[in-house]
């Protein structure tokens, strides 16, 4: 069901907007969240940190296809909430379209890179054979992961966002048994954990698309959509592209901590993949809520009304540190029931690592909730250069800070306090920046 986010209480709207969109990606990363508790539990350790390495490089794609969801999300929400909808059309098959020419380029640079990109990280010989293959599977089911991320983009754009949470909870959940089948019971080891995520990713993105090109199909417009529109294409690129690049960066920097990472060998790398995969379902959880807040500013600009954007930012703070709560509490005192989810017997490497960087990461989950929050609007807006001066700032000081602070005497320590430096001072630029545009409105 359409929504349209211009009217009504913006805390009630934003609630029952951004709710489901967080369910939603709760069971995105349960994809990920699975491979990696499957391949520690029933294959071994090794498995678990091939898992975790392949995936910093994943994340680059990833990156593409968000920034290719965001682009597109922002400019249909405007022309929704501006009541364009033919003009509204013509972008989804514009995006479609500029998305589909994405994916075949980085399909071919995954597939015939990866064995390149895996050296460049420094990944031991004894994960190495793991790491490609896994990377290999993954590479070839891009086409699902850009054009489900396109679909879902769509539905938040027409104040939908429950739609794309029933088709994640299903394959979500799907994905766990597939690949419990796969890899205890076929024995295919970290192939199968490829493959299950493959088909499963597959029926959701096939099934999303169905019922976009439905819901499209009963709004009525006066005249036809065309195929492609240029000027629209470079609407949704001048958000794309800062989105993507924000993304990719942050991944580009995550591989370039990767790489600092393991050089303190497969305990520590496994330590650090399940509790990076934790601390990503709250990271990613928060981003999408940002996103909801963007397709509600760039609804409510498109419909003449910048007051209700300053009200959703207090609303979403709230929203924010009301989910902050508990993940705060769990992460910071269970770490140890956690990482055992993916390892019956870590090492105490391994086991140390993980509750280590939750305790340290956890407690911040309320600055950075806020920099998201505030992102979101930023993006919604259109303000793309200040919301890549915020981001570019906490991306350079990671990368910095982890390099710098691991030579110490901290060692690997060092790396996970970057992370906090990061997100405060990144936090403070977004604030200012919002407040600067909305101070008088």
């Amino acid at each position: 069901m359409n929504k349209d986010l211009t009217v009504g209480n913006p805390q009630k709207v934003l609630w029952k907007f951004c709710l489901p969109l967080f369910g939603s990606i709760l069971f995105q990363q349960i994809y990920n969240i699975a491979d990696s508790l499957i391949a520690g539990k029933f294959i071994g350790e090794n498995a678990l940190a091939a898992v975790g390495n392949s995936y910093e490089i994943t994340l680059i794609f990833i990156a593409f296809a968000f920034g290719c969801n965001i682009g597109c999300s922002v400019i249909i929400s405007q022309l929704f909430g501006a009541k364009k909808y033919a003009e509204m059309k013509t972008a989804v098959k514009t995006a479609m379209i500029g998305s589909a020419a994405m994916c075949l380029v980085l399909m071919a640079i995954g597939t015939f890179g990866s064995n390149l990109l895996l050296t460049l990280i420094h990944t031991p010989d004894n994960i190495f054979s793991d790491s490609q293959l896994y990377l290999d599977i993954y590479v070839w089911g891009l086409p699902f992961v850009f054009f489900y991320n396109i679909s879902t983009g769509i539905f938040s754009a027409l104040g939908d966002s429950k739609t794309p949470f029933w088709f994640l909870a299903i394959s979500s959940t799907a994905n766990i048994f597939v690949d419990i089948l796969f890899v205890k019971t076929f024995k295919m080891g970290v192939a199968g954990v490829a493959w299950a995520t493959f088909l499963c990713q597959g029926v959701s993105c096939i099934l999303a698309l169905l019922f976009v090109f439905k819901r499209l199909h009963k709004i009525k417009t006066d005249a036809k959509g065309k195929l492609f529109s240029l000027s629209l294409f470079k609407r949704i690129a001048l958000i794309a592209i800062p989105s993507i690049l924000q993304q990719s960066f942050i991944s580009v920097g995550n591989i370039i901590i990767q790489s600092i990472i393991n050089g303190f060998g497969s305990s520590v790398i496994a330590g650090y993949s399940a509790a990076i995969k934790l601390n990503n379902l709250v990271i990613t959880s928060f981003t999408t809520l940002g996103n909801g807040i963007s397709n509600y500013t760039a609804q409510n600009i498109g419909a003449g009304k910048p007051k209700r954007v300053r009200e959703g930012f207090y609303a979403g703070r709230k929203m924010v540190w009301l989910l902050c709560i508990p993940l705060c509490l769990l992460y910071f005192f269970g770490g140890k029931m956690l990482i055992h989810f993916f390892m019956d017997q870590p090492s105490k490497a391994a086991l140390r690592t993980g509750i280590e960087i939750l305790r340290i990461f956890s407690p911040f989950y309320f600055v950075v909730s806020v920099k998201l929050v505030a992102d979101g609007i930023l993006r919604g807006a259109g303000l793309m250069k200040q919301f890549m001066i915020a981001t570019f700032t906490d991306l350079i000081l990671r990368v910095v800070l982890a390099f710098v602070l691991s030579q110490t005497g901290l060692g690997a320590t060092g790396i996970w306090c970057a992370w906090p430096i990061g997100w405060t001072i990144a936090m403070i630029l977004s604030v200012r920046f919002y407040k600067t545009e909305y101070k008088n409105v």
